[in-house]
This record gives structure tokens, C-alpha cells and sequence, in this order.
């Protein structure tokens, strides 16, 4: 046997932590203690009538033990466990509200910390004086113990044998502490852990908080990733004509840095979305479909031909549905400009139950290495994202020697 692993738990610093959590247990269970004794001694001894000190009991009773039902206790509880313990819990979700299952199992945690840590700080204020004792007599100090006291089969004059029981009884008890921390350490996540609910609200607030990163990541996409392309479009064709039409660079640079201004808008606000700085983020205004004649104007200017038909009510669309086809409509534009060729045709239709985008143009020439629909980025996955989250429906894909693709997407979507 490996003496250093015996003697291990007693200076381990897991110890010395979890000791102190048994003796926070001992320190709150101090007002429980009092409590008890005083209402002995009320039974026992004063000559109060048994009916009052009865009905005093009641309401000491119950403020007693209310608070270990409490939502906020076991939140403490758990504080201190992930502290002194060092057992990974999860956070409790503000605001809610706790089953019986979860309070139950939290109450009986709190009564066997308490009891435990009553126990422990019992034998502190016992047991480890009377075992410093008698070591130190063993050094001929004078500590009170005379030769006649006995102490079970040994008197005071035994001072070998007692300042032995007193080492003994020093490292049982570390071992005691470390044994309860361990105990403790282990059924912590059975007792304080998360309810089913808890673990499936957890789960849920996950999915929402992914959902909305992809969704910011779906705006930053299409938002900047058409601002470059229609850069990019502007600045090759203003370098092939540079030294021929200076009026035509200047134009091609005033689309470039307007549509770099409102790339830098929607950057802002994602990113103040993104910062958890506790300040209410700047939001900027969103584009919807009533902007489609700024869009449809860029990417011309661009030098990507549009043709747009626009048909119905936009502006009574729901502000979500008119917001995502907007961005639909940006994104299919974008995929036309890179990686087709001739004219796009687009056509927006307002019917009485939907909205209708269609957007068609033709494949670009092939080539070494090229393929018939759009490669690259993720631009048709962050359309169909945006149409699935409304319900609706899209396809996309090459007729002949066209790209075309079609969204539905449900008017009455309330998301």
C-alpha cells in the first residue's frame, strides 16, 4: 500500500473545500439548533401552559421550514456546490417556476447538508479539543487532566496511550470530512440537478439562442455578401473602362461606396446584437420589400441586367414575410450576378394568401471545371432557412440552360 495515497485525502485541497461546505451546512443549521433547544426547554422546564407554547410552535415551525423549499435556496445551494464542491450544475433558469419533484429533492438536500454539517461542527467543538489535549500533555503541558479523571479504561496518567487515541482521533476525523465531501460530491447532481422540464427548458433556450446566431448569420450573409459581389462587379467593370469613360468609373465608385455604407449598417447592427454589453443595441432600420427598387437598381448598375415585375400589395405584407423576401430576393440576385450570365428576370406576386418570388436567369457558359447551379457559400441554404422558418416552400434548381427559382411564402406567418 502507497502511504502518500493514504494520506492523500488529508491534505488534498478537495478536502479542505469540502470541509468548508460541510461547515457552512453547520453554520446553518446553528438557528435550527437554538430554535429546537428553546422550545425543549419551553416543554421541559418553564411553567408556560402547553397550549401557547403549542401555538407558538406552529408559525416557528413553518418559518423554519419554508425556506428550505425555496427556489432561492437550492439556487444557493447550487452556488455552493459548483464552489466548494467542485460539481459542475447548471445554472437554475430565472424566472422558473419549480416542480415538486425538484423542490422535494432540493429539500432533502438541505436537511443532509445541515445534518451533516451540524455533526461536523459538533466533533470540531469536542472532539478535536479534548484529542489537542491530550498530544499536548504528552509534552508535560499542564491542560486541567489529573491522574484520577478516566477516560473509559484509561485514567489521566496514561498520557502515551491518550495522546495516541488523540492523533487517532484527529485523522478519522479528516477521513470523516473527506468521506461526507465525497458522499456529497457525488449525489449533489441527483439531488440539486436539473428536473426533466428543467433539462428540456434548457434545451429549448439553446435552440432558440442557436436559432437566432443563424439567423443573424443568414442577415450578415446576404447583407454583406451582396455588397462585395456588387463591389467586386462595379470595381471590374470601372478598371476595363477606366482610361476610356471617367464618367462611367464615376458612377461605378459611388455605387461601390453607397453600397459599402449600408454593407457597414447592417454590420453594426449585427454585431451590436451579437455584444452582450447590457446596453439596448442600436437597431437599425431593416429593408423590405419596399425597397426592392434600390436592390433591383444596384445590381443593375452593377452590370447584371434586371428584369422586375412586381405585382400586387407589398406594402400590406406582414413586416417578417416582406423582410425575408427581401433578403430572398437580395441572396437570388447576388447568385445571379456571380455565377450567371445575360439578363435576370424577377417577378414578385402578392396573392390573397401568399407571397410569390420567382427569379430566373441563364447558367453561365460552361467551362473547365464548371458546374450548372450556383457553388460555393451558402446562400441557397440560407434561403431555404428563411423559407422553412415561415412555413412556406422553395425550389431551385437549372431548366435547359436556366437558373430558376421559386419561394412561396404563407402571408398569415406570425413569427
Amino acid at each position: 500500500m502507497n502511504p502518500r495515497a493514504v494520506l492523500r485525502p488529508l491534505v488534498a485541497g478537495t478536502t479542505w473545500r469540502r470541509g468548508v461546505f460541510l461547515l457552512l451546512g453547520g453554520v446553518l443549521a446553528l438557528p435550527y439548533a437554538v430554535l429546537g433547544v428553546s422550545f425543549a426547554q419551553l416543554f421541559m422546564t418553564s411553567g408556560a401552559p402547553r397550549s401557547l407554547v403549542l401555538v407558538l410552535l406552529v408559525p416557528a415551525a413553518t418559518i423554519a421550514v419554508v425556506p428550505v423549499f425555496l427556489g432561492g435556496s437550492r439556487a444557493l445551494e447550487i452556488a455552493a456546490v459548483r464552489g466548494l464542491l467542485g460539481v459542475e450544475l447548471p445554472e437554475p433558469l430565472p424566472g422558473r417556476r419549480l416542480d415538486r419533484e425538484t423542490r422535494m429533492r432540493a429539500a432533502l438536500w438541505i436537511g443532509l447538508h445541515l445534518t451533516s454539517g451540524a455533526l461536523v461542527v459538533a466533533a470540531l467543538f469536542s472532539a478535536v479539543p479534548m484529542a489537542l489535549a491530550f498530544i499536548v500533555a504528552q509534552a508535560g503541558m499542564d491542560v486541567g487532566i489529573s491522574d484520577a479523571e478516566r477516560f473509559g479504561p484509561l485514567d489521566g496518567g496514561d498520557s502515551g496511550w491518550l495522546s495516541l487515541i488523540g492523533v487517532l482521533v484527529l485523522v478519522a476525523l479528516g477521513y470523516i470530512v473527506a468521506g461526507l465531501g465525497a458522499l456529497a460530491a457525488s449525489m449533489a447532481p441527483v439531488l440539486l440537478g436539473p428536473a426533466p422540464a428543467e433539462r428540456i427548458a434548457v434545451l429549448e433556450a439553446r435552440a432558440a439562442r442557436l436559432a437566432e446566431r443563424n439567423r443573424l448569420a443568414r442577415e450578415l450573409h446576404d447583407s454583406v455578401g451582396h455588397a462585395l459581389t456588387v463591389a467586386t462587379l462595379q470595381a471590374g467593370a470601372a478598371r476595363e473602362v477606366l482610361d476610356n469613360d471617367p464618367e462611367y468609373v464615376r458612377r461605378a465608385l459611388t455605387a461601390i461606396e453607397e453600397t459599402g455604407r449600408r454593407a457597414m449598417d447592417d454590420l453594426d447592427h449585427v454585431l451590436g446584437l451579437l455584444r452582450e454589453t447590457g446596453e439596448p443595441a442600436v437597431v437599425a432600420p431593416q429593408r423590405t420589400l419596399s425597397d426592392l427598387d434600390r436592390l433591383v437598381a444596384d445590381t443593375r448598375a452593377a452590370g447584371t441586367p434586371v428584369s422586375s415585375l412586381v405585382r400586387g400589395p407589398v406594402d400590406s405584407l406582414p413586416p417578417v414575410v416582406s423582410r425575408e423576401g427581401y433578403r430572398i430576393v437580395q441572396e437570388g440576385l447576388t447568385n445571379a450576378a456571380r455565377h450567371g450570365r445575360g439578363e435576370t428576370s424577377l417577378r414578385v406576386d402578392v396573392v390573397p394568401d401568399a407571397l410569390e418570388i420567382e427569379l430566373v436567369n441563364a447558367l453561365a457558359e460552361p467551362g473547365p471545371g464548371s458546374s450548372t447551379a450556383p457553388a460555393g457559400g451558402r446562400g441557397l441554404v440560407g434561403m431555404r432557412e428563411r423559407v422553412l422558418l415561415l412555413g412556406g416552400g422553395m425550389t431551385a434548381g437549372a431548366e435547359a440552360d436556366r437558373w430558376r427559382v421559386r419561394v412561396r411564402l404563407p402571408v398569415g406567418a406570425d413569427r
